[in-house]
């Protein structure tokens, strides 16, 4: 059984929300690994950390949908590519050791994709990279699902590489990437888990779910108008790979 939600958990939820919504993204590998160093049952963690997923970037996908910002026709290609993976990713049982490692592996990569500068507009047309981004979608989906990340943090920067479109253009789609694979792979999830530990990980995803509502909702309006975008995504980094780090020396 699952007691109270200590608050500096939810505190953590609240900080690490609002660190991603300012820069775009959703945080689900944070939450993982949050919740895995809490010591909950690693069996919940993809269950919350997708949950928080849908709840940080489904303002942002229809805010950029409204403005007309969202490549819908691109777009749609990778997450189409990505989400059968993803809730296919939210279907295989996996031991606990094997959960964490890649966990904290995925917190590393996260971390070092943090770090990749981003232009603000779109320098020249598309590298020969571009014509290669579907194929990286569907691994990204399944990973999605396996361990309860959206994968846009990893998408976003290969397309930033690539110029693969305007900066905003791939903040829309990386948004929409999450969402989709995060709803598809708590699909899985939810089909693999049963009635009973979806019981167990209510109580534990309402306080959570609560604090990252507020803590995106401020990411996203006000942290970009407080500290410069560059040193939130730094700030970001270097928070992720202490925890992904920690995660990785403790297994």
């Amino acid at each position: 059984m699952i007691g109270a939600v200590p608050v500096l958990l939810a505190l953590g939820f609240f900080v690490t929300a609002l660190l991603y919504a300012s820069v775009g993204f959703g945080g689900g590998s944070t939450y993982s690994a949050l919740l895995a160093l809490s010591g909950l049952d690693y069996r919940l963690l993809p269950l919350i950390s997708l949950a928080c997923n849908i709840v940080v970037v489904a303002g942002a996908s229809i805010r950029f949908a409204r403005a007309g910002i969202t490549p819908w026709k691109p777009a749609l290609v990778l997450v189409g590519l990505a989400a059968p993976a993803s809730f296919a990713g939210g279907l295989i049982p996996i031991g606990r050791e094997a959960f964490l490692t890649l966990l904290g592996a995925s917190l590393v990569l996260t971390s070092l994709s943090m770090l990749i500068p981003v232009a603000r507009e779109r320098a020249g047309e598309p590298t020969r990279l571009a014509r290669w981004v579907p194929f990286v979608a569907p691994p990204l989906g399944f990973l999605a699902g396996l361990v309860g990340i959206g994968g846009g943090i990893f998408l976003a920067p290969l397309l930033h590489l690539a110029r693969w479109q305007g900066a905003r253009a791939i903040a829309a789609t990386a948004s929409l990437f999450i969402l989709v694979n995060s709803l598809f792979g708590l699909a899985g999830q939810l089909l693999k888990s049963g009635p009973d530990l979806m019981g167990q990980a209510i109580p534990a995803a309402l306080p959570l779910l609560l604090a990252v509502v507020i803590g995106g909702q401020i990411g996203s309006l006000l942290a970009v108008r407080l500290l410069p975008l560059q040193w939130i995504r730094w700030l970001t980094a270097v928070l992720v790979l202490v925890v992904g780090v920690r995660l990785l020396v403790g297994l």
